[in-house]
């Protein structure tokens, strides 16, 4: 079997204020976001311990507090987009999975998200446009 690494992030409740309500409809009381990144096996498995060592992902969650506040958005798709090209700046990451939910959605109950997977192509690709 191969050596795979993920770094796992889950239901991390973000500031954002997203979409435009009616007086009548149900506005979201909560965004949560899940995060899966995966990274080299060396970050994980490491001979020392050392921050040196690893791959620090307190800077990444800061970075999508920040852009999670930077402004209202009309689309969950849109932040989430923001949120991959913060983490594609990111040369350690190989590869991501990202879901987006809100709640509540009906009645007080339920959650509605919108997920995006992008491989390592996916990421070159987006890493060699941002350079242009």
């Amino acid at each position: 079997m191969t050596r795979q690494a993920r770094i796992e992030l889950r239901d991390l409740h973000i500031p954002a204020c997203i979409g435009t309500y009616g007086p009548y409809d149900i506005v979201p009381d909560s965004h949560a976001l899940d995060l899966d990144l995966t990274i080299s096996p060396d970050l994980v498995q490491v001979a020392s311990d050392d921050m040196a060592n690893v791959f620090d992902y307190d800077p990444l969650i800061a970075q999508i507090a920040g852009i999670a506040r930077s402004q209202k958005f009309e689309t969950q798709e849109y932040l989430m987009t923001l949120i991959v090209e913060a983490c594609a700046a990111y040369s350690q990451i190989d590869s991501i999975q990202i879901s987006l939910r809100k709640r509540p959605v009906l009645d007080g109950t339920g959650s509605l998200g919108v997920r995006l997977t992008l491989e390592a192509k996916d990421l070159a690709e987006l890493r060699a446009s941002a350079s242009t």
